[in-house]
């Protein structure tokens, strides 16, 4: 066993993995930025963890995973040990370990993160699963004993990969519908490559598969199977539906030629990054939207600072845009994007235009986009949920040059007709209500029906998906007990 120096951090400072050089990123490299460590490195920047007694790393994660312990057992070799226990807390860890803002959550929250440099959790995480899944580690289902029970999950994204993986270890079979031909929601179709290589995704449904989960992919409950076919053939079902609807900003000139929402954007690009530009069916409502225009040579502007801003500039950049400016209407310390993101889009020559609130989309004598017209912000008083306000400026109005405007205002989901004929409640903005008097964590007015992810938060992070779909599951475990009466140890491991 490797003696674990306290005093590693001050002689080992934190490093990640290699990047994808700039100038190949900036000519259009879709592959993933980051690489993996080497054992050695992994196990050197593993022992830069303190072991705090009170671990506040695990504390800000959702899945509340076991840093400190697996980041031993990587410092001692034990690699095989250490994606096991990745496992009991996290279904999804090699997604997480890729997408998650670790500065905004468990890294953020590293003791060392004040002044030495946290402990590059996100990349030791992915480099656990990675390395197991390549000396063919598989998750141990040898004691796990069928119940007999049937679960069907609406949605292949984090939440129902998360929710499919927790029922079958609980010995429960698990079916898993979704419209599209592949795995992985907006994790497949949303995250650009650079983030998230494909075939991560499809090793994770290789390794689903190889657990009993099944897949029905290419079908479209309420039009393909009804739910009522669906309830009579399963003993519950898990919503993992997803959040689609984008905010409309109602911004005068949005409908011009060259003005997309985010989401078709990256979807559509994503299909045709990965060489199947025909994949699955168009998002509802957005078939005319899909024809992406060309990029290259012209300016964009996108407008919005979260992560879905940043896969957009980032793409941008990759599809050969002369310019890429984000204009957000808070400062930079309020965006709730990653900064490492930030900081990879600036790296990439995006500009950033911060308290700039865009008022509206100006057409050119062509009628295409021309610009972006809008006001300089300062911050107010905290709104409804706590954040400072935006506050124009008075005469502080300007004008953004842009060819192609793409809006990242965010995501909302939106009820299903299909559910709503099944009494399925929902709020104002369309999320799904779960939970409450005489309900289980997760279930819905619907004693059979249970939700989580997007579909009940609205759109989100990966990781809190993957905490919602697997909590769901033992919500679903527990209901299944209760009506035939189980023995509790039947369903303990969801």
């Amino acid at each position: 066993m490797t003696k674990h120096d306290v005093f590693r951090f001050l002689e080992e400072p934190r490093e990640m993995p290699g990047k994808v050089p700039l100038q190949l990123r900036t000519a259009g490299d879709w592959n993933e930025l980051y690489g993996n460590f080497e054992q050695r490195t992994a196990a050197h920047q593993a022992d830069r963890c303190l072991d705090c007694g009170n671990p506040y790393c695990e504390a800000k994660c959702p899945v509340h995973n076991y840093i400190p312990n697996w980041l031993k057992l990587v410092q001692e070799g034990r690699i095989l040990e250490a994606a096991a226990l990745c496992h009991e807390t996290n279904p999804l860890p090699e997604m997480c370990g890729r997408v998650c803002p670790q500065d905004r959550l468990c890294e953020g929250a590293c003791t060392l993160d004040d002044g030495f440099g946290a402990v590059t959790i996100g990349a030791i995480e992915k480099y656990i699963v990675d390395t197991a899944f390549a000396r063919g580690w598989r998750p141990d289902l040898s004691r796990v004993q069928p119940t007999g029970h049937r679960v069907a999950v609406v949605g292949a994204g984090p939440a129902g990969l998360a929710c499919a993986d927790r029922l079958v270890r609980a010995g429960i079979a698990a079916t898993v519908f979704d419209r599209y031909e592949q795995i992985g929601g907006l994790m497949q179709f949303g995250i650009p490559s650079f983030k998230l290589d494909k075939a991560v995704i499809a090793k994770r449904r290789e390794v689903l598969e190889g657990m009993g989960v099944q897949f029905r992919l290419g079908v479209e409950i309420g039009k393909d199977v009804a739910m009522d076919a669906l309830l009579a053939d399963h003993d519950a079902v898990f919503l993992g539906t997803g959040a689609y609807r984008y905010t409309d900003g109602g911004l005068p000139g949005q409908d011009l030629p060259g003005v997309l929402p985010a989401l078709p954007f990256l979807v559509q690009n994503g299909r045709i990054v990965t060489g199947g530009d025909t994949w699955g069916r168009p998002i509802a409502g957005w078939e005319d939207t899909l024809k992406l225009p060309e990029l290259r040579g012209r300016h964009v502007v996108v407008l919005g600072g979260g992560d879905t801003g940043m896969d957009c500039v980032r793409s941008a950049v990759r599809l050969g845009a002369a310019s890429v400016t984000c204009a957000y209407r808070r400062d930079e310390a309020n965006m709730p994007g990653s900064a490492r993101e930030v900081a990879n889009a600036r790296e990439e020559g995006v500009r950033f235009l911060f308290n700039r609130q865009p008022l509206e989309i100006e057409a050119g004598d062509d009628g295409t986009t021309a610009g972006v017209r809008v006001v300089q912000t300062r911050l107010g008083e905290p709104d409804a949920n706590g954040r400072r306000s935006a506050v124009p400026v008075e005469g502080g109005e300007s004008r953004i040059e842009a060819d192609v405007v793409i809006i990242a205002f965010g995501f909302s989901p939106t009820l299903p007709e299909w559910l709503v004929e099944h009494g399925i409640e929902s709020h104002p903005n369309g999320r799904i209500r779960v939970g409450g008097e005489r309900r289980l964590p997760y279930q819905t007015a619907h004693p059979k029906l249970f939700a989580g992810g997007d579909a009940v938060r609205g759109a989100d992070l990966v990781v809190t998906a993957v905490q919602e779909g697997r909590d769901a599951a033992a919500s679903i475990a527990r209901m299944l007990r209760r009506v035939t009466g189980e023995p509790r140890s039947a369903l303990d491991a969801a």
